[in-house]
């Protein structure tokens, strides 16, 4: 189906001699929802923004009008997040409609196509709903002409279900197993390639794994010790709307979704926003057994501050000082804010750590959740997985490697550092570590550091692997896919 090109608007034909009236140009109707979800769908498009900081500013501008709806807003993140989910699965189907490259498709055009196929295949929206509120969206913001385009390629569509159009799109698992995964569970190929490579395993775990990838994450909370508690949290939540936290004991999960801002413990800082895995790492963090002292720690790369917060929280239980450092110094002051408040002694600087601003030796545990593709967040942030490419990892490699010779060079003997990423991509996991433990590189010598099993410090979580690293997975343990390794500084 040829896209068409836009229309003038005709003037109504005059009454009379036997002239039948033209029927009046309709102004095209603003669906606010839809609208919304079009506006940050571009964002993500034209300006690489991310949906999880682009959408809830809009959401809460559209809540000044008494009409939008809790449910409109419900409506307005499913289709932002189920259309960035399923876009490769969606892409496919589309071109499957149309009789050109879909990369001569305008991006708005396919936008405003794609929210249309998610509300077609991926919703309980009625058929007849979605064709008439995606077109009228086309009419709003393409023009007439294009309108009638996405009407024609979306009528296409809805002539089969979801799972009709991926037996006509997908080839067979048998004659193509990536791309079979690819399609189906909407990743590009090369995503679906590493993750297999990480997890190993058959076919099972791995379309778990993707599946768990589509799902939409729970928000979990975390209360920090010493200044919330899991019960306060869990009676603000709601005892209809709140569960307890799988494995950390200072997680609460809003079930039923909500709003963090509107508790008072995370307005006040005592309480934040941050992902079960990422409690874990830090506790683990924390747990590991250090010899001698136990006075000062640093979290090397601590923006935005999440485990930061958790890590202070601890220190200070223990009379210990943290020291978080952000190279970004807008980071740093995120940082700055998750802590405000802790009473245990730290500081917060923007500093490089593979340029680091202390003396070696001076910690006696060092955290370096260092930065990385992300693969390990697919679930919160789904425009990820389209935005990275298999090259992105020859840029993260050295800086990974370079920010863990540091944090082993910061901590004293006898100390503990924990190496962290929110990817499971063996390149940026054990690749990393091995290579600098092994002194792999130019110009490097080895370290002189040891591996420690940091499955004990994850007590009461399951699937932790043969050790002695550990590896979270979304499907395994509903968490993002969080990577730590222990390592003790030797000599």
């Amino acid at each position: 189906m040829s896209e068409q090109p836009r229309q003038p608007r005709r003037k109504p034909a005059p009454a009379g001699a036997g002239g039948k009236q033209a029927k009046p140009h309709r102004r095209p109707k603003k669906d606010p929802v839809r609208m919304l979800a079009f506006e940050v769908l571009r964002a993500v498009d034209e300006r690489d923004a991310y949906a999880n900081l682009v959408l809830p500013p809009l959401l809460k501008k559209a809540r000044q009008d008494e009409t939008f709806q809790a449910r409109d807003a419900a409506l307005a993140t499913e289709l932002v997040y189920g259309t960035l989910r399923r876009q490769g699965t969606y892409d496919a189907v589309i071109k499957a409609c149309i009789d050109r490259p879909l990369r001569e498709v305008d991006p708005p055009v396919l936008d405003v196509l794609s929210l249309g196929a998610h509300q077609l295949l991926g919703t309980r929206i009625p058929t007849h709903a979605a064709v008439s509120a995606s077109v009228e969206l086309a009419r709003v913001v393409l023009g007439d002409g294009r309108a009638k385009f996405v009407n024609a390629v979306l009528r296409k569509i809805a002539a089969h279900d979801l799972d009709g159009w991926l037996e006509r799109v997908a080839p067979p698992y048998e004659d193509d197993a990536e791309e079979h995964l690819a399609v189906y569970h909407s990743h590009p190929r090369w995503v679906v390639s590493a993750l297999w490579d990480s997890l190993g395993g058959g076919r099972a775990g791995i379309e778990d794994l993707l599946e768990a990838d589509n799902e939409r994450p729970e928000v979990t909370l975390v209360a920090r010790p010493g200044r919330s508690t899991p019960e306060e949290l869990l009676e603000a939540v709601g005892e209809d709307s709140a569960l307890p936290g799988r494995w950390s004991p200072y997680a609460v999960r809003m079930a039923e979704g909500g709003e963090p801002g509107a508790l008072e413990a995370v307005r006040e800082g005592r309480a934040g926003v941050q992902d079960e895995g990422s409690q874990l790492v830090a506790m683990a963090l924390a747990a590991a057994p250090v010899e001698g002292r136990d006075e000062r720690w640093l979290d090397g790369c601590a923006g935005p501050g999440g485990k930061a917060a958790l890590l202070a929280a601890l220190a200070a239980q223990r009379g210990a000082f943290l020291l978080a450092s952000e190279k970004q110094p807008h980071r740093a002051r995120l940082v700055g804010r998750s802590l405000a408040g802790n009473p245990g002694p730290y500081q917060v600087i923007a500093a490089d750590g593979t340029r680091p601003a202390w003396l070696p030796g001076s910690f006696d545990r060092v955290l370096m959740d260092v930065p990385c593709s992300g693969l390990g967040a697919l679930r919160r942030r789904p425009e990820a997985r389209w935005r990275r490419r298999p090259e992105d990892l020859e840029g993260f490699g050295p800086l990974q490697r370079g920010l863990l010779r540091e944090a082993l060079s910061a901590v004293r003997v006898g100390g503990i550092v924990g190496y962290a990423t929110c990817s499971p991509h063996l390149a940026e996991t054990r690749v990393v570590v091995d290579d600098v433990l092994k002194g792999r590189g130019a110009g490097q010598s080895p370290v002189s550091a040891e591996l420690i099993d940091a499955r004990p410090f994850m007590s009461g979580v399951p699937a932790l692997g043969d050790g002695p690293d550990v590896q979270l997975w979304p499907h395994l343990h509903g968490t993002d896919a969080m990577y730590l390794a222990l390592l003790r500084r030797t000599a």
